[in-house]
């Protein structure tokens, strides 16, 4: 006898949404399928897909998925080609696709679909490879667990946002890259506009070169220039007073030590007499051992007072070189108007809390970012304030232990912390300390430049995150083709056709490499252009001699040629 067992039958899937809609099902649009497999890149043949061809066009940049048993792997096309051209009017017959593979799309623990970074499920000969829909592209460009923000829409489909990462974005550091009149500002601008929407307790500092940036945050913004702020020159370490104070030549090493020497003397005679007036309930408190280095104040008058007593005592000639060579150069920056920020204040106060609190927005008081007008610094010591402003900021984020999130945006970032430079050493250093240890206490960099092949490699190869525009100059493409992440170096050949706002984004600020659209901001919110244009400006009168009277008479008062 055959026993018969009758198997139950299995339960029908639920229909898709469109279907329970009684709307007729869109069916996943199939370009071709694959050939070639080698590491994370895969190459497939195209199929021909009659009467869809305006919706399946393949695009460079644009994301696919190939589908596997165990999940769709996601993957962006890098390349076009057809090994074998037709004749005109004739059907290509063959066409293939380079893929570079990133991730997949897989269940959670909940049964959700969700987008992941790496492939474990490769594909293989024959699997179908189709146009990632609009769903798709949500998943993975917009994931909705991640903090995120909003800076433009796919070019892929406009009506996809494109989002920031925010936590991967400052916790690894970030690069905006882009040739002059790309968009780099506007893209700064927008990015930082959206992360104060969403974030307003933040603290950044924008240490702004050309002096654009105040008028695009309206009334979140603290303008900082060397008119409203002082710097004083007791905040300096040694090195960055050697390199305001020393010229190197065959007397370098003599005017260090000598300098040394007078700054000891002078911090300790500072804070003798700040004991002597307030009593011995404070001599405990200064009771500390004071180095070169100790971030006490002290007078540059008590400086020159001991360069004076050491010239009393000197008899040879050539001992006494070096100490007139140091008190002249201190005297003429003292009496230089341009350096009245840092030498202009005829008391000496201990100021280091009122500074930090406004450099870096403690409290904010509803202003978050501070715009330090950077336009005006003489060039002979501009390394010089970067290198404070850059070292306080990461001495600020260590003594809080990371209680204190902050972002320092470097505009110009090459100018300052260029691959090799003498003269630019303290800035250098400061600025490589914070791309190395800034993320472990919560400081995170934002390097801005058009020459990333002038950049310091030690600094920009700790940018997690690059926002690269329209680059054309091969040297600099070289640079972001090296600090490529994940795969995708075809797609940094593309990079002079980008338009203006245009952008690809790599690295681990995004969920995969995407080419975006920068948001427009509108005229009130981008970054002022002191250009207007030449067609505009001279089509009528620009400036008269009473106009240029004035100009000059600022260009003298300030040293410089900036108003």
């Amino acid at each position: 006898m055959t026993l018969h067992i009758e198997r139950p039958h299995p339960r029908p899937a639920a229909p898709p949404f469109r279907e329970r809609r009684g709307l007729p099902a869109v069916p996943p649009i199939r370009l071709a399928h694959i050939v070639s497999v080698s590491g994370s890149h895969a190459v497939a043949v195209l199929e021909r897909q009659d009467g869809v061809a305006n919706e399946a066009r393949v695009q460079i940049g644009a994301l696919v998925k190939v589908v596997t048993p165990g999940a769709s792997v996601m993957g962006v096309i890098s390349g076009i080609s057809a090994p074998m051209p037709a004749a005109e009017g004739e059907p290509q017959s063959l066409g293939l696709v380079e893929i570079n593979l990133a991730g997949e799309v897989v269940p959670d623990h909940n049964r959700r679909l969700t987008f992941r970074r790496g492939v474990s499920n490769l594909p293989t000969l024959g699997d179908a490879v189709l146009l990632a829909d609009k769903h798709d592209l949500t998943r993975v460009y917009a994931p909705p667990q991640a903090a995120s923000i909003k800076i433009g829409s796919l070019f892929q489909e406009p009506s996809v946002p494109a989002r920031l990462l925010v936590d991967d974005l400052l916790a690894k550091h970030f690069l905006v890259v882009g040739s002059t009149g790309s968009g780099k500002s506007s893209a700064v601008t927008c990015i930082l506009q959206r992360l104060l929407a969403e974030h307003a307790h933040a603290h950044v500092l924008i240490l702004d070169i050309h002096n654009e940036y105040s008028a695009a945050f309206g009334g979140l913004v603290e303008p900082i220039s060397l008119d409203n702020f002082s710097l004083p020159f007791w905040m300096l370490d040694f090195a960055e007073m050697v390199a305001a104070l020393v010229n190197r030549d065959a007397h370098y090493d003599a005017e260090v030590e000598i300098l040394s020497d007078a700054v000891v003397h002078a911090k300790k005679r500072y804070s003798e007499s700040i004991t002597s007036r307030s009593g011995a309930l404070r001599k405990t408190e200064n009771t500390m051992v004071i180095t070169v280095d100790t971030p006490t104040p002290f007078r540059m008058s008590d400086v020159t007072a001991w360069l004076d007593e050491q010239l009393g005592r000197l008899e040879r000639t050539q001992f006494l070189l070096p100490y007139r060579r140091l008190k002249a150069r201190i005297e003429s920056l003292v009496t230089d108007q341009r350096y009245n920020f840092m030498f202009g204040s005829l008391s000496v106060q201990d100021t280091m809390s009122d500074v930090l609190a406004r450099l870096f927005r403690v409290p904010g008081d509803g202003r978050p970012i501070s715009v330090i007008d950077l336009s005006t610094v003489p060039p002979e010591i501009l390394d010089v304030v970067i290198s404070v402003i850059s070292r306080l900021a990461f001495d600020l984020a260590v003594w809080s232990k990371g209680g204190l999130p902050m972002l320092l945006v470097c505009e110009e970032a090459h100018r300052y912390a260029p691959v090799q430079d003498i003269k630019f050493v303290p800035t250098r250093q400061a600025l490589s300390r914070i791309a190395k240890e800034g993320r472990k206490y919560g400081l995170s960099l934002a390097l801005v430049t058009q020459r990333p092949c002038e950049l310091d490699s030690t600094i920009l190869s700790q940018c997690g995150t690059a926002i690269v525009l329209r680059l054309s100059s091969e040297r600099d493409q070289d640079v972001i083709r090296g600090s490529t992440y994940e795969g995708m170096i075809d797609l940094v050949d593309f990079l002079p056709l980008l338009g203006d706002r245009e952008a690809i984004v790599l690295g681990q600020g995004v969920s995969m490499p995407m080419r975006v659209r920068f948001d427009d901001l509108g005229k009130r919110n981008v970054p002022r252009n002191m250009n207007s244009g030449f067609s505009k400006s001279w089509k009528a009168p620009n400036m008269d001699r009473h106009g240029l009277d004035e100009l000059v008479a600022r260009w003298r008062r300030m040293g410089r040629d900036k108003s």
